[in-house]
């Protein structure tokens, strides 16, 4: 599991290698714990484009990191590199204004949406949205493709660019899905530490390898 700048960024060349379009990372502090510190932040995306340049590099802003709104938006606003890309889940208090002040920074923003319900709090968003996670966090599949469907007839017509990607026992039928219906998606440890066929995956590239495969 890469975990330091050193290891997300030889990690991000080797998916790259593999035929990614772009990484998702959590950056993470001396600790070990997922951190948005100007600092932290600073440290795992300028590794990743000195490694990979060109390799769109994007991070989160889940409240899960930073619990307070007002926190989350200032650490935002002090960011002193920028990501290309952040996601943002529109249930969570304090989505308007973190996707605002990314908006305002020059960061697309990433949606993410988890219920038909959080589809509404995101067309309440004053700032554009780049892209669209559809994100299925249902263990059982069919409730997660059933999930799926629902959040995808709930989009808008005109709707960003839309990834749809599952975690934990649903990420490869999910995963199936998107290809399926010829939307983004993705797929890392974050989703699932499993191949398809149950065994461990033994790094990020099998995942990603294993995927192109599949699609």
């Amino acid at each position: 599991m890469p975990l330091t700048p050193a290891e997300l960024a030889a990690d991000a060349v080797r998916c790259a290698a593999a035929g990614v379009a772009a990484v998702h990372v959590h950056p993470r502090d001396d600790t070990g714990a997922e951190s948005l510190d100007p600092a932290v932040i600073a440290a795992a995306v300028t590794a990743v484009r000195a490694a990979r340049p060109g390799l769109p590099v994007g991070v989160s802003t889940g409240a899960w990191i930073v619990p307070d709104p007002a926190e989350r938006v200032a650490a935002v606003r002090a960011w002193t590199v920028l990501p290309d890309f952040a996601s943002v889940n529109a249930h969570e208090p304090g989505a308007a204004e973190v996707a605002a002040v990314l908006h305002e920074r020059g960061v697309m923003v990433e949606a993410g949406l988890w219920t038909p319900a959080a589809v509404d709090a995101w067309r309440r968003w004053s700032a554009p949205t780049g892209r669209v996670l559809v994100e299925c966090m249902a263990e059982q599949v069919e409730t997660a493709l059933a999930d799926a469907a629902a959040i995808l007839a709930a989009l808008p017509a005109g709707c960003p660019p839309v990834l749809l990607h599952g975690e934990g026992p649903v990420t490869w039928p999910v995963y199936a899905e998107a290809v399926r219906r010829g939307l983004h998606t993705r797929i890392g440890l974050e989703d699932t530490l499993l191949l398809p066929d149950g065994t461990p995956a033994s790094d990020n590239v099998a995942l990603v390898t294993t995927a192109r495969a599949l699609a």
